[in-house]
């Protein structure tokens, strides 16, 4: 079984800047893709960023150039920095990793953390 911690969600005005993380622990786990999702009030979750084990990543349309999506595997995190957030933003914030036990791939997701940006 493998847990998600994540951080670093808060108020944040027009144009700041907010950095999320998202540790994983666990025991006999190997993490081969990372990623974070968020929902908007009233909508349905959607994909924000997406990075794999050999490096490639994806980003939604609506935060490329703004967001930057990493990863440090020796510490098994995953973080996103947010920069030049907008009120269309304001979401909960959830990591999701698909990770390796036994051979067999299994995906989970953080608790969320919460990212309004409001004046």
């Amino acid at each position: 079984q493998v847990q998600l911690a994540e951080s670093g969600g808060g108020l944040v005005q027009p144009g700041g800047s907010l950095r999320l993380s998202c540790a994983a622990s666990g025991s006999d786990f190997s993490i081969i893709d990372m990623g974070w999702f968020r929902q908007p009030p009233g909508k349905q979750r959607e994909m924000v960023a997406w990075l794999t084990d050999i490096g490639d990543i994806n980003y939604a349309d609506s935060v490329k150039g703004r967001f930057t999506i990493s990863r440090d595997n020796g510490k098994n995190t995953v973080y996103l920095q947010m920069n030049n957030l907008k009120p269309d933003d304001t979401a909960v914030y959830y990591c999701n990793v698909v990770a390796v036990e036994n051979r067999r791939a299994t995906t989970y997701w953080g608790q969320g953390t919460q990212v309004t940006v409001s004046s």
